[in-house]
């Protein structure tokens, strides 16, 4: 716990002490989690090798980034200024890439047009 501490102090004065360890402890488990979902959404590409799964790998990668960010952020690594505008510019190209694959998907090809 005091390495915790320790690590949440490192965030400037932007944050105080009590708030940024339980903002590290949050962005912990989001980088747990979206680097989780980030190694499925890579295996479910290698298994369907289609250009939409690769683009929502993408999307997810980014998402993980985005977790990774916010955990240098927070220990000091990365200023705020290059935080705002690395994660604003990848909400972004998250949108980008989400909305590429589902543009690419098309009409749903199982219906008949019969109503």
């Amino acid at each position: 716990m005091v390495f915790f501490a320790f690590l949440a102090r490192l965030g400037g004065e932007w944050v105080s002490y009590p708030a940024s360890v339980v903002i590290l402890a949050v962005l912990s488990l989001a980088g747990l989690g979206t680097g989780i979902l980030f190694g499925l959404s890579v295996v479910a590409y290698r298994r369907r090798r289609s250009r939409r799964y690769a683009l929502i790998a993408v999307a997810v990668g980014a998402l993980f980034v985005r977790s990774i960010l916010g955990m240098g952020t927070v220990l000091g690594i990365v200023p705020m200024p290059v935080h705002h505008l690395l994660g604003h510019g990848l909400d972004f190209g998250i949108a980008a890439v989400i909305l590429s694959a589902v543009y690419r998907s098309g009409p749903d090809r199982s219906t008949t047009g019969a109503g």
